[in-house]
């Protein structure tokens, strides 16, 4: 099959969706099918990379990036390729392409539904009256969106359970995004040599204990809570480090707030890192955290699982079937229960053995092979009932 692919968001940008897009290229080309990825210009991406074609882009949102500029002579290329499917991966200005596109040359519409905007109308509405018709609009773009599709793909549960409420009609289908397993083997990362120059250049000595965090300092993330929680843990622990990796518009206050919980000493800061060198900050944890409800997958849970970290997680139904709680990790809901778990793990070697062992073996069934087959028979079965309902119609005007 020829399959376009269309994403506001791609490597080398940092979050999910862009890893995401990734792997289905990556793949999918293994299974033998032609991708295509159509995205946005980013001042890091190889110009030449093949299969990709990058549109003219502005920075928006927090560093995401939004297509402005399509040339008709994309237009036409894209025509000339012969797609069989269009698959977008965001419902702004590349998807808007890539559904104009399908409808007008008839081809097979194919949407996943990446990203629960209305956890993220803070972005744009800086009023909080204003909030609930944002959060209001928000679910109408994702409604109108998916129900134009010919089919939907989520990653998890969650995800479905959502849409439905939202009233999108097409079939749902469950496919969660794998990672690439042998990117956080520990000896596919880097030497110890290499680590230790890493943990020097952050003020890691020899013995501290870390709890890692990584992804975006945004609002939604709840990162400062973390940082509530650990105002009274970690003074009495000269030996653990809070470990932040990645940035976000929320860096400044969270920095603040490190310094007015008294924490800042034992909290680091390591700032976005490059796609390639994420693996490393994994393997410098001792535990991953987090307290964010707005992930739709939440991708680090299993790079940090495939990292062999227990994961400390606030609970949310995205976790359910990766977070095995008390086998890889343990899922809270208040404050204490968090303390207690990090403390439990901290402390006993034996323990963060146990569920380091537990956290690799519990990735090892998101396979690579399963996904790609998965998008695969969706992609194969939309095209024939696509393609059937096309006949029909066809018959009937004739």
């Amino acid at each position: 099959m020829k399959i376009g692919l269309f994403t506001e968001t791609y490597y080398p940008q940092i979050n999910g969706v862009a890893t995401s897009v990734l792997m289905h290229k990556r793949l999918l080309e293994k299974l033998g099918h032609q991708v295509y990825v159509f995205t946005t210009t980013d001042p890091g991406a190889d110009e030449h990379e093949p299969g990709v074609f990058r549109v003219t882009s502005l920075p928006f949102a927090s560093s995401r990036r939004i297509g402005i500029f399509i040339q008709p002579r994309t237009i036409q290329f894209i025509r000339r390729l012969g797609l069989d499917v269009i698959h977008t991966h965001t419902e702004f200005s590349l998807g808007l392409l890539g559904r104009t596109l399908a409808k007008l040359l008839h081809i097979p519409f194919v949407h996943t539904y990446h990203t629960i905007y209305e956890n993220y109308t803070h972005y744009i509405i800086k009023l909080g009256v204003l909030e609930p018709a944002a959060k209001k609009l928000a679910r109408s773009i994702s409604t109108r969106f998916c129900n134009s599709a010919d089919q939907v793909i989520v990653p998890t549960e969650k995800v479905k359970s959502l849409l439905l409420t939202y009233g999108v009609r097409p079939d749902i289908a469950i496919a969660p995004t794998p990672i690439d397993v042998s990117r956080f083997g520990s000896s596919a990362v880097a030497s110890d040599g290499q680590l230790d120059e890493l943990r020097t250049s952050l003020g890691i000595a020899v013995g501290d204990r870390v709890l890692l965090y990584i992804g975006r300092l945004a609002k939604e993330k709840n990162v400062e809570a973390l940082l509530g929680y650990l105002q009274d843990y970690l003074p009495g622990k000269e030996r653990v480090k809070l470990l932040l990796v990645g940035d976000g518009p929320e860096r400044k206050r969270l920095e603040e707030a490190a310094a007015e919980y008294g924490i800042s000493g034992q909290t680091i800061f390591a700032g976005e890192v490059l796609w390639d060198r994420v693996p490393l900050y994994y393997r410098l944890g001792d535990v991953f955290i987090n307290a964010s409800q707005s992930e739709t997958q939440g991708m680090t849970y299993t790079e940090a699982l495939a990292s062999g970290l227990p994961v400390i997680a606030m609970a949310d139904p995205c976790l359910d079937g990766v977070l095995r709680h008390g086998g890889n990790g343990f899922m809270f809901r208040e404050q204490a229960d968090f303390l207690r778990y990090t403390d439990a793990v901290l402390t006993d070697r034996y323990l963060q053995e146990r569920l380091a062992a537990e956290a690799r073996h519990s990735v090892s069934e998101l396979t690579g092979l399963r996904f790609a087959k998965t998008v695969e028979g969706l992609y194969e079965r939309t095209i024939t009932r696509v393609t059937g309902l096309a006949e029909i119609e066809s018959e009937k005007l004739s």
